[in-house]
């Protein structure tokens, strides 16, 4: 489960990732990432649509996409708003399809925000600083 301040929630927060975030596109998922402010947390958002399935295929849909998001916030735990439209082709995925195809965009779309990335994403939050000092 997500934490209430991991979850997109409003209209106008998909609408504004989904119109300013950079796009990949997977055969089971579409993932749309913008960069936010580097001190806020991460946030993700779902949008399966009655196209994938009826209520119980759309409802195990999302709890699979739920927990490959849960995972990408150990990765990427803030600075980042990420809305993940299932397509109908994830009614039919198996677990480890719908992963690999949402982490595969996941990286690509990293990848493609380049500059934007919070100091903290592209540097690794854990480790040691120059002088060799354990990083908080």
């Amino acid at each position: 489960m997500l934490a209430t301040r991991n979850r997109l929630r409003t209209a106008t927060d998909f609408s504004t990732t989904v119109r300013s975030g950079v796009r990949n596109g997977r055969r089971n998922v579409v993932l749309y990432a913008a960069a936010i402010a580097a001190d806020e947390p991460s946030r993700i958002g779902f949008i399966v649509s009655k196209g994938v399935g009826n209520a119980v295929v759309r409802n195990l849909v999302k709890r699979r996409l739920r927990e490959a998001g849960a995972a990408s916030l150990r990765e990427y735990g803030t600075g980042f708003a990420i809305v993940v439209r299932a397509l109908p082709a994830s009614a039919a995925a198996s677990w480890d399809q719908l992963l690999a195809d949402y982490n595969a965009a996941l990286e690509s779309t990293m990848s493609r925000l380049g500059s934007r990335l919070p100091r903290a994403a592209v540097n690794g939050s854990t480790g040691t600083t120059q002088e060799g000092t354990q990083r908080a």
